[in-house]
């Protein structure tokens, strides 16, 4: 990963979460944004883990604090974790996501959500998350499913099966109840992607 790309990736992340992304923001964020700051170490052991010379200097001072952040805020995202630009993380707690998992751009995700494996059957494998996609709090995706762009997951919601693009999920097991999609919950996505 090159230096331009994580900028963009952390400043994509600061822009989706308060409209603007300047480095004073950023400071901000990164000195008391909870959910922020556990991204911005998330992507800086990313940047650090591809960089021949920063695997042993920066890494393992970012992943220290990735490791801390871990367990004071209850997220447990690896950051080997592909995760596009744009990632949100609503309200921080019982956030665990499986380091297989793929989820696309404007990724908005909130407490108590799980992206999970499935070691057997038809479902076998991981989520892959689409580009702007709401995922509600408590809400659960399990097994090899793919979740279209532009989709709302409700509260406290199983996915276990494939679900379309820009339609809205809800409840166990989770069935589409309408096409309204995502609108009005993935918010800020207008960041320069040049």
């Amino acid at each position: 990963m090159r230096f331009e790309e994580y900028k963009f990736l952390v400043y994509s992340d600061l822009y989706r979460l308060i409209g603007r992304s300047n480095l004073r923001a950023l400071i901000r964020f990164v000195l008391r944004g909870e959910s922020f700051k556990y991204v911005f170490w998330m992507r800086t052991c990313q940047y650090a883990s591809s960089n021949r010379w920063l695997r042993f200097t920066l890494l393992p001072l970012a992943r220290f604090f990735l490791h801390h952040l871990k367990y004071k805020l209850g997220i447990s995202i690896p950051y080997t974790t592909h995760i596009g630009p744009g990632f949100y993380i609503g309200h921080f707690g019982g956030i665990v996501v499986n380091s297989h998992s793929i989820i696309g751009k404007n990724c908005n995700m909130s407490h108590g959500v799980t992206l999970g494996q499935a070691n057997r059957g038809e479902k076998k494998g991981y989520p892959q998350i689409g580009d702007n996609v709401y995922i509600g709090p408590g809400a659960k995706i399990v097994g090899n499913v793919r979740v279209g762009n532009n989709v709302a997951i409700g509260a406290n919601c199983v996915v276990t099966r494939d679900v379309p693009d820009n339609a809205v999920v809800v409840g166990i097991p989770g069935r589409v109840i309408s096409y309204k999609g995502s609108t009005g919950y993935v918010l800020y996505t207008d960041y320069d992607e040049s």
